[in-house]
């Protein structure tokens, strides 16, 4: 097992999903229940199963196609979706 990978991805995972929705829902659904471990319990198993479905997915079309080609990809899905959300409120933000 690669730890320095394991605590990579750990640290990556961590720091993206704080204040996230998925964790303010959470923290909403632990709020109004009176049962946090079933709560905690719900939560982490989809983040695991989530986890999981990108794992075995992401090996499968790395054996397709190159891991640079999927690093560009990435990279240019995430430019185009910040793009897409920050036209509008540029726009909003400059129209009298």
């Amino acid at each position: 097992m690669d730890f320095k990978l394991m605590l990579t991805t750990f640290g990556l995972i961590f720091l993206a999903e704080l204040g996230d929705k998925t964790q303010l829902a959470t923290f909403c659904l632990s709020a109004d229940t009176g049962s946090r471990i079933s709560v905690f319990l719900g939560a982490a198993g989809a983040l695991v199963l989530s986890s999981w479905i990108a794992v075995v997915f992401g090996g499968a079309i790395n054996k397709l196609i190159p891991t640079y080609f999927i690093k560009i990809g990435a990279g240019a899905f995430f430019i185009g979706v910040g793009l897409w959300m920050l036209v509008p409120a540029v726009r909003a933000f400059t129209s009298p």
